[in-house]
């Protein structure tokens, strides 16, 4: 969740490291700081806050140095203070840490009793500790850390630099995502891609035990849990830096919301035939004798990855007829999950880094089900860890709330229950070209869905300072409901609840009055006059309502003043194009209420940790 940079090189390493922690801000953080040789001296300077705070604090001393490492913190342990922000230092060891060391505690405690002393309230202090411990008996950098790792326990991605070998940067993975990049003459490691994206694309995703000495003429990488020198792939990452940049948009969620036909375009192409009516399996490193006798899948992601995943389930099982479990990846291997050998486990994250979806995806292979993760950067630990990979290559995304993510999750599960319904002779060739060609429409039916800008704009300001939302969804829809209330509780703090719209009368009813907007997803299909009964419910207790509808929908344009109007769509692909006006609408509300859109209080980007 934290972020990580750290820089050698010829150029001034601050103004790299300012600027890498900037870009890593979406991560989510409370304090940061960044630490520097010079003069044969480490300096450290740190502060609770933003960056802002952290730079105009180092902008009078006019710092010059070639090698540094810098953070952005997430409180874990420890209050966001000064005294707990990173980077840490005991001796001439610095560190930045990333992750949670389980058995601090007993480290701390036992390094106290031999009278060393801490400053801060952190996990990570202990890994400074036990390097200096190391170094103090004359090992070098590499070999002090190997030695000092050996007693930790837990996840952890580490930037490490001594006072006393000035020419180098340790970098050690081991659960919690590290990548470096390779320039000329210069190195980088970081948490995420964008921190260094400005200066190279030539990547290296570090694997788990691998620990990497940076200096200005190389990188060399020894992994401990092999006990040998390994030789890592280096990845082209085809993100410009003007892809991770506002692009004249006044936040980043908005311009991702707006990013949405391309995205969805990007994750389209090359992945079907129209002419032949097939998929290409190749994208998903699945084989069709596979998926012929494929009798089970469970669909396992956290967060806004979850709704898509609830919406792959109504896509597969209606036009497949496979069942589908879906869990909340906090709670799948907690549960005992009672998983058939021959499965198919989708795992469906963002970043391919959540901890939750990581541990959950572990626990399916090692009860012999096989893996397909549909996530958006290439190289990420889910991908790797997989048997079949699905990159939906809808370009980085820095919004905290996410948004192409989402609408490109549900795209690639929509290519793949086609791919299964025809591996399973469920659907015709003309059926599978009809799917098709709908798909082809999809990225233009997305622009138009964005034009309803100006409408959810007139209807932010109308409900913008209510305290509650109620959102009704029936079928297919019901997920959006859920990812319309999310959306609005992340960035604009507003109590929101999603709601199948039949069991409104089993509670929610009794929340209705004239104080509270309630939203409702009505669709021209068939279980329209059903969400219609339920509007009405709400009209006759004085509710506010808004509907999102199917263009040219007079039963809904007869019962409702504020109506959002989309572009008609199959039934699969209705959750992509209803949930365009719910994401503008959230982000409009959250901006008439002053919010910090793109970094909302107390969320990350990427959970990393459980």
């Amino acid at each position: 969740m934290c972020g990580i940079i750290g820089y050698i090189g010829s150029r001034n390493a601050v103004p790299i490291l300012i600027n890498g922690l900037k870009r890593l801000e979406y991560r989510g953080y409370d304090s940061a700081g960044i630490s520097f040789l010079k003069n044969n001296k480490i300096g450290v300077r740190r502060c609770a806050g933003k960056i802002k705070d952290l730079e105009l604090y180092i902008k009078k001393e006019k710092i010059v140095s070639h090698v540094g490492i810098g953070h952005t913190r997430w409180a874990t342990h420890g209050k966001p203070t000064e005294s707990n922000a990173h980077p840490h230092r005991a001796g001439g060891i610095v560190v930045v840490h990333n992750g949670i060391i389980e058995n601090y505690f007993e480290l701390k405690e036992g390094m106290k009793k031999k009278g060393q002393v801490f400053t801060s309230d952190t996990d990570t202090e202990v890994i400074c500790h036990l390097i200096l411990t190391y170094t103090q008996k004359g090992y070098d950098l590499e070999k002090a850390t190997k030695e000092a790792l050996k007693h930790v326990e837990g996840a952890y991605a580490i930037g490490v630099m001594n006072e006393f070998e000035p020419d180098k940067i340790l970098a050690v993975k081991n659960d919690s995502p590290l990548v470096l990049g390779l320039g000329k003459g210069e190195h980088f490691i970081a948490s995420d891609i964008p921190a260094f994206l400005k200066y190279t694309r030539d990547v290296i995703i570090l694997e788990n035990g691998d620990m990497a000495t940076l200096t200005t003429e190389g990188i060399s990488i020894f992994n401990l849990k092999k006990s040998k020198t390994v030789k890592q792939k280096v990845e082209k990452i085809s993100w410009t830096p003007t892809m991770a940049e506002k692009g004249g948009y006044k936040h980043f969620m908005l311009k991702e919301i707006f990013e949405q036909p391309r995205a969805i375009a990007d994750t389209i192409r090359g992945r079907f035939s129209l002419e032949k009516g097939t998929v290409n399996l190749k994208e998903f490193s699945l084989r069709e004798s596979m998926l012929k006798k494929l009798n089970k899948i469970f669909l396992v992601a956290c967060g806004t990855s979850w709704h898509a995943a609830m919406v792959g389930k109504y896509i597969i099982e209606d036009m497949v007829r496979v069942p589908c479990e879906v869990d909340i990846a906090s709670e799948f291997r907690y549960r005992q999950p009672i998983v058939p050998r021959g499965s198919l486990m989708i795992v469906i994250t963002q970043s391919g880094e959540t901890a939750d979806t990581l541990a959950a995806q572990r626990e399916a292979k090692r009860l012999g089900a096989k893996v397909l993760s549909i996530c958006n950067v290439v190289g990420s630990t889910s991908a790797r860890e997989a048997d079949g990979v699905f990159y939906t290559h809808s370009g980085p995304e820095i919004g905290v709330a996410s948004t192409k993510a989402f609408t490109t999750q549900l795209t690639a599960l929509y290519l793949f229950s086609i791919a299964l319904a025809k591996a399973k002779e469920k659907l015709g060739a003309k059926e599978i070209k009809a799917l098709f060609h709908e798909l082809l429409l999809l990225p233009e039916k997305v622009e138009k869905a964005l034009q309803c800008d100006d409408a959810v704009k007139k209807i932010a300001r109308k409900y913008h300072r209510a305290q509650d939302f109620l959102y009704l969804g029936r079928g297919i829809n019901y997920p959006i409901a859920l990812e319309g209330a999310l959306k609005l509780k992340e960035i604009s703090y507003i109590h929101a609840e999603g709601y199948p719209a039949g069991e409104m009368k089993h509670g929610p009813i009794a929340l209705i009055d004239h104080n509270l907007p309630v939203l409702a997803l009505a669709p021209d299909d068939n279980v329209l006059e059903k969400i219609l009964s339920n509007m009405e419910e709400v009209k006759s207790r004085g509710g506010k309502l808004i509907a999102v509808a199917h263009e040219g929908s007079s039963k809904v344009r007869s019962r409702v003043s504020n109506v959002l109007s989309m572009p008609e769509t199959n039934y699969y692909l209705t959750p992509i194009i209803f949930s365009i006006p719910l994401h503008l609408l959230a982000y409009y509300i959250a901006v008439l209420r002053k919010c910090n859109v793109d970094q909302p209080r107390n969320l990350a980007k990427s959970v990393t940790v459980e």
